[in-house]
């Protein structure tokens, strides 16, 4: 796809790698619509030319809000990226009501409403790309990751199912499954530090997303895993 021009939408795109995604298509010449929940970083994001739209992702009111603003605005949405997401580690007995409803609304249903509209738009034009950007979390269980492991499990068995639907409307669909990236994401998720120094960056997440897109149109990149070299399950020493 030659992205100049094309309507993307990006959810959770106020910080870290939803603004880089953001940032690389509109330097690239698409057409970009930042969403987020959060008003005042949505705000301070900064996308020259972009419409910006305050959204929550688990409400499907919110987000026909959002396909609706951004096709009145640019026209028959092309991309849509379901990045919004967050987590919450504990120990599984610590973990209240309330976290464990807040990790399966933002991360499963929200990827799930999102993808809901951006099909509803794209099936009468049979074109567009939804990227749903999960996380090796949905790779194998992590200790105090729990929830959030069960949540984008949970993504990425819906992106599967759901590139087999889209795919009979010539839509392709892409998960993109980033290791560790340093980003607010962290301070928010657990008390730990996390060893940020050894992740990847938001912008190379962003430049490897921006790459899938142009891919041609007959050709899709359904799984993709991101990891930095140091970003590793198992300790190996060069030999």
């Amino acid at each position: 796809m030659n992205i100049r021009n094309q309507p993307c939408v990006i959810t959770g795109a106020a910080r870290g790698i939803g603004l880089a995604i953001a940032q690389s298509l509109a330097a690239r010449g698409a057409r970009v619509v930042l969403a987020d929940v959060d008003p005042a970083a949505l705000e301070a994001a900064d996308v020259p030319g972009s419409l910006k739209v305050v959204c929550d992702v688990a409400k499907a009111a919110d987000v026909e809000h959002l396909a609706a603003a951004a096709e009145q605005a640019f026209g028959p949405l092309a991309v849509w990226i379901n990045n919004a997401g967050l987590a919450r580690h504990r120990w599984i007995p610590d973990y209240t009501e309330a976290e464990i409803d807040l990790m399966l609304a933002v991360n499963l249903k929200g990827t799930i409403l999102g993808s809901q509209s951006a099909l509803r738009r794209m099936i009468p034009q049979k074109r567009g790309h939804i990227i749903n950007v999960i996380s090796t979390a949905s790779l194998r269980g992590i200790p105090s990751e729990t929830v959030y492991c069960a949540a984008k499990w949970g993504v990425r068995g819906f992106t599967q199912g759901l590139q087999e639907e889209a795919a009979a409307h010539r839509i392709r669909v892409t998960a993109v499954l980033p290791g560790g990236v340093a980003t607010e994401f962290w301070s928010d998720a657990s008390p730990r530090q996390a060893p940020l120094e050894k992740f990847l960056t938001p912008g190379q997440i962003a430049d490897a997303i921006v790459k899938v897109l142009e891919m041609d149109d007959y050709c899709v990149a359904r799984e993709l895993v991101l990891r930095s070299l140091d970003d590793s399950d198992f300790s190996v020493k060069p030999q």
